[in-house]
């Protein structure tokens, strides 16, 4: 199988869906690497380093989309949309439940996208969210950190404080694998940390492993209110897979929040946890709303793109070479990839972001005998 390699163009996107690494494994097994030239320079991997384990360097764009499967990191953006057709095998993020163009150009297209966000295994586990959500995760902390300095728009608190004078307020919505990795560092920088989550189990586990460190909440209305309300930085990491994520913190809030707040919504890709969300990029990263300041940047993990890169290959490594070993016949036979169907052949097979849009889906085990 042909397995093109384009290089990623969203704003401030550097990271990239292949390593030398990964493309040597699936060119050990007889398939072809079309790598689009600089496709690894963002996270420092060279055109060199592809040649170097057989994979081919091309000029354009186009001839890297001409491949038979496209292995990405980031959703196509409109200039890319006019490489979308029936033949063509798409692996990505997609987050299609805050996309509603793309949705429509990848059934108009008839392309069959598999999205990272939503291969779910026997386990219940998103194996290829998982990576990237620690990274994110982390990220939201260390940049929460950096806007609450003044000099970026913020209340002027410093995370652990100092002797005598309290630490910043952190509130965490959402335990799941982005909320952990958030209150590790948020705790390891000596903030006052408060996690609030809907499963008790999840937060037991937190009062667990951080033994009284951390303040668990249950999270409904009134806690939530209680603790945003209290909050130097809130950290949104809500995630409904494939769908779009609720609005835990409205509008109304916002003004009754401390002045100088800072927001980060990680659950920006799903559409935000956060009324006030509007996904922003890495050039322009924040905007204040109500004396709050938000950021919304869509691909965090890219601002750490070679990190990144390893990073998720790990885990989609695998997943490529049945694809490129099997084809799309794959998808009848292994469980996790069939969930991480949401197109083909111009039907939409994810549940979630059918409801989103009011469209009709078709159950992914059915939809390769629903086209002619």
């Amino acid at each position: 199988m042909r397995i093109g390699l384009p290089k990623e163009i969203k704003d401030n996107e550097f990271r990239v869906g292949l390593t030398p690494g990964a493309a040597k494994m699936l060119i050990a097994r007889g398939h072809q690497v079309l790598v689009e030239t600089g496709a690894g320079q963002g996270s420092f991997i060279t055109d060199e380093e592809y040649r170097a384990v057989g994979a081919q360097i091309v000029s354009f764009a186009e001839d890297a989309w001409a491949a038979d499967l496209i292995v990405k990191v980031k959703e196509p953006i409109p200039s890319e949309y006019p490489y979308l057709r029936q033949e063509l095998i798409l692996f990505t993020y997609l987050h299609l439940a805050s996309n509603e163009a793309l949705t429509k150009a990848l059934l108009t297209s008839g392309t069959t996208a598999i999205a990272y966000e939503t291969v779910q295994n026997q386990a219940g586990q998103l194996p290829l969210l998982m990576p990237m959500s620690e990274v994110a995760g982390r990220m939201a902390t260390q940049v929460g950190a950096m806007i609450l300095q003044k000099n970026h728009g913020g209340r002027g608190v410093l995370m652990g404080g100092v002797p005598g004078v309290a630490p910043a307020d952190v509130t965490i919505l959402g335990g799941g694998t982005v909320g952990a990795n958030a209150a590790r560092i948020a705790v390891g920088m000596g903030a006052q940390v408060t996690v609030l989550d809907v499963s008790h189990d999840r937060l037991a586990y937190f009062d667990d492993i951080y033994n009284g460190r951390i303040q668990t909440r249950k999270s409904n209305q009134y806690n939530i209110e209680d603790a945003v309300y209290q909050a130097d930085l809130v950290i949104g990491a809500v995630l409904i897979p494939g769908g779009k994520a609720p609005w835990l913190v409205t509008r109304d809030m916002l003004p009754k929040m401390r002045k100088g707040a800072v927001i980060v919504d990680v659950a920006v890709d799903q559409g935000g946890c956060v009324e006030t969300t509007t996904p922003t990029t890495h050039s322009k990263p924040t905007y204040e709303i109500d004396g709050i300041v938000h950021y919304c940047v869509a691909n965090m993990p890219g601002a750490v793109p070679r990190t990144s890169t390893f990073a998720l290959n790990n885990q989609t490594v695998d997943y490529v070479i049945l694809l490129a070993d099997q084809g799309i016949d794959v998808l009848l036979s292994n469980p996790a990839l069939q969930s991480g169907l949401n197109t083909h052949h111009g039907q939409l097979t994810h549940e979630g972001i059918a409801k989103v849009f009011g469209l009709a889906h078709i159950a992914p085990s059915k939809a390769f005998f629903n086209h002619s």
